[in-house]
């Protein structure tokens, strides 16, 4: 097992209150800290064409800059710096699962960008309490600095 914490940040509400968490964790523990965003070209409409996308749309560079606001915007500057930042290919319940393995905590929000609102859990919270390598923590609620 790693000195490592893998928080999940989409950008949405839920996910920045799971990095406020994790970062008071990792304050804790003196363990490093990583924010992981999946990201995936959208989904391919009828003979390989998707309606509405840019040809220059580059999700990757989106998701990037998805993560680099949550974390720019919502922690102080030293500890912004300090977090690890990865932006890789794949759904996110699959990116976070394989960054789980060695890691000694993973935190996610409760739901994100993508799911129903009405679920009481997102599926990529489900699917990562179901299949991480590590121990999970589900953030839900309100988060405080104490």
């Amino acid at each position: 097992m790693s000195n490592k914490i893998v928080v999940g940040v989409d950008g949405s509400e839920p996910s920045l209150k799971a990095l406020r968490w994790a970062v008071q964790q990792a304050k804790l523990t003196g363990d490093q800290l990583t924010a992981v965003i999946g990201w995936e070209y959208p989904t391919v409409g009828w003979a390989g064409m998707t309606p509405g996308v840019p040809a220059e749309f580059d999700p990757e560079q989106l998701a990037r800059q998805i993560l680099d606001e949550a974390l720019d915007k919502n922690l102080a500057p030293d500890v912004a710096a300090s977090v690890e930042r990865l932006v890789l290919s794949g759904h996110a319940a699959q990116v976070l699962t394989e960054r789980s393995e060695g890691a000694a905590l993973l935190v996610v929000g409760d739901r994100g960008h993508s799911g129903f609102a009405a679920a009481l859990l997102g599926s990529v919270s489900l699917h990562v309490t179901q299949h991480a390598k590590c121990p999970v923590v589900v953030v839900r609620g309100e988060v405080t600095e104490a």
